[in-house]
């Protein structure tokens, strides 16, 4: 998720109704943005965050020379920065994005951020898994290396009331349990939030830690990056 631009009128180029309400895709100039109850998400103006989300995540791992590369599940495919940047290094193994919202799967593949993931979403690592996350987390037996989550605005303002199950405990345990042992958890906000760290350490996951990203106005993007002990 990104700072949203504010100059130049908006004009609506997709507006749904989905199961967690209504999702809309805009086009401000060159920018996209996407809006989902009212509460802007991210935007195509940037992508350090994004970038940042999913290396923050490779370098707190301890990948053995030579060894099978990691695995990576993205929570929320968004307009594709993480994945596009994820799937560009073949550093990375099998590749999962979960995405609750039918349309923001369609404006990827067939629709204008086709520009930005269209390679891959075409790379054979990459899966696109549609379904709500925490759902997934809490019924799937898979486990990934690496878990970069982008679903909200950050723990402490979600999109809906639903998504605050992620950021409970059980939530928490449930992103745990999908990681292998010295898996990664990195976890998008767009503030530092002290009460998010606390509640990592609580249920287990260690070496926690949070990385800056730089905005233009206000307080600093953030990643928190955490581990489950090895």
């Amino acid at each position: 998720m990104t700072t949203p631009v504010t100059s130049g009128a908006a004009l609506t180029v997709d507006r749904r109704e989905g199961r967690f309400g209504e999702v809309v895709l805009r086009r401000r100039g060159a920018t996209y943005e996407i809006i989902a109850n009212g509460c802007f998400l991210m935007d195509t103006s940037d992508g350090r965050s994004e970038r940042l989300l999913v290396d923050a995540a490779y370098l707190a791992l301890d990948p053995p020379p030579g060894g099978t590369p990691p695995a990576l599940l993205i929570g929320g495919l968004g307009v594709g920065f993480s994945l596009a940047h994820a799937a560009a290094q073949p550093r990375w193994g099998r590749i999962a994005v979960v995405e609750r919202e039918e349309a923001i799967i369609e404006w990827h593949r067939t629709g204008p951020l086709g520009a930005i993931s269209a390679r891959s979403l075409a790379d054979p690592r990459t899966t696109i898994l549609h379904t709500d996350l925490v759902e997934y987390l809490t019924s799937s037996a898979d486990r990934y290396d690496a878990l970069c989550l982008d679903i909200d605005n950050g723990p402490d303002w979600t999109v809906d009331e639903e998504n605050r199950n992620l950021y409970s405990p059980a939530g928490l345990a449930a992103c745990r349990d999908r990681l292998h042992p010295g898996g990664v958890l990195a976890v998008w906000s767009a503030q530092h939030s002290p009460v998010f760290e606390d509640a990592l350490r609580e249920v287990g996951f260690t070496d926690v830690r949070t990385r800056e990203v730089p905005v233009a106005r206000g307080v600093p993007d953030v990643v928190h990056v955490a581990r489950k002990p090895a």
